[in-house]
């Protein structure tokens, strides 16, 4: 009996391990990719908004923050894949370790947002026309995008109790600890922003898509029907590139 727990106690030992060894290299792998085009496409984005802010309008505020947020949540990832390349080691300090983690959080939800409020106000300018002379104008956006950074920068500190912890002969990051009481407490923040970051601003751009998408099928005329479809496919690929970029994050977090 004795060897066959000991032979059990090997395998589970060496599974766990692989499972290991291949997340370590699926995340290291999909994080430096995405460090790589995100340096290079917000890089882009930023230079080509910043020499043409003169126009000033809702738009461009909307996008030079969902620049900037993206850029800075990017910022974060080469130590992740410093992370997962030293196999779950985290070799720098306690407290790089929580501002690595909060920073990633803020800047990842403050990218949420301003794609949810960029999506209401297109829905606004589209769907009600009269009010949107009133209520899209650069001095609210810059408004909004305030509000949002200070709400995410708040709601986001609970997130910089995740620090560093012995595991082994490890020292882990970005990942929940042992303890069954930390565990619950990441568990539960992990849940509520899954809700509130993620599947509330899905469903507020989901609804103002769908008007969005409503309102050019009724009004417009046959020969915008080019224009419509354009306008729709659009729409799609955006909601598309909303779920492909967030979807799997949340799934594998929770």
């Amino acid at each position: 009996p004795q060897l066959g727990n000991m032979t059990a106690l090997f395998d589970n030992l060496s599974c766990h391990h692989a499972i290991d060894d291949f997340r370590n290299r699926v995340y290291s792998t999909l994080y430096s990719m995405i460090s790589i085009m995100g340096f290079v496409g917000n890089g882009v984005v930023l230079y080509v908004l910043i020499k043409t802010y003169r126009q000033k309008t809702a738009f461009q505020v909307y996008v030079l923050n969902l620049a900037v947020s993206d850029f800075l949540c990017v910022c974060t990832l080469p130590l992740r894949v410093s992370y997962y390349v030293h196999k779950g080691n985290w070799f720098f300090s306690d407290f790089l370790c929580r501002i690595s983690s909060y920073t990633f959080y803020v800047n990842l939800y403050c990218s949420i947002f301003f794609m949810t409020a960029m999506s209401f106000f297109r829905c606004i300018a589209i769907v009600f026309p009269v009010q949107n002379i009133n209520l899209v104008t650069e001095r609210k956006a810059k408004f909004v995008c305030i509000g949002i950074w200070i709400f995410v920068t708040l709601t986001s500190a609970p997130f910089l109790r995740n620090g560093t912890y012995q595991h082994g002969n490890k020292t882990k990051c970005f990942e929940p600890p042992e303890d069954s009481q930390k565990t619950n407490l990441v568990m539960i923040l992990d849940f509520i922003a899954l809700f509130v970051g993620f599947i509330f601003p899905f469903t507020i751009i989901t609804i103002c898509y769908t008007m969005i998408i409503r309102t050019l099928l009724n009004n417009s005329l046959k020969k915008n029907q080019a224009n419509r479809k354009k306008a729709v496919w659009m729409i799609i690929i955006v909601t598309a590139t909303f779920l492909v970029s967030f979807t799997p994050y949340h799934i594998l977090r929770t």
